[in-house]
């Protein structure tokens, strides 16, 4: 199983706003159609900027590989710096990520994730 494909958006949030002004999303995909979501926290850029950062991430660590390597994705996000040290904006993005990852895993052994 391989992740093909990734989507991102940003939900505004009503008055009185509790929780933040936004929500970003983001929808993984895999080859056999099993679909996981995650949710970003990202208070460094804005949420648009932050969504088109999570697929950049994305397309570039996961797409096209399996969402149970998560110990690979997180290695190849956190030492693609020049001092392998990750800010909280990359870490934002692979936390959406891999939740998404995780639900995917969750829904394939037809188990909880929490």
């Amino acid at each position: 199983m391989k992740i093909t494909d990734v989507k991102t958006w940003v939900v505004g949030n009503p008055p009185p706003g509790i929780g933040g002004k936004y929500f970003i999303f983001v929808r993984l995909t895999t080859d056999s159609g099993v679909v996981g979501y995650g949710e970003a926290y990202n208070a460094t850029f804005s949420a648009h900027v932050t969504a088109k950062m999570i697929e950049d991430m994305a397309e570039r660590y996961l797409v096209g590989r399996d969402p149970h390597d998560i110990e690979t994705f997180f290695r190849r996000a956190y030492s693609s710096g020049f001092t392998q040290r990750p800010d909280v904006s990359g870490m934002g993005c692979f936390s959406a990520l891999e939740i998404a990852c995780w639900d995917i895993i969750g829904k394939e052994a037809n188990k909880p994730v929490y």
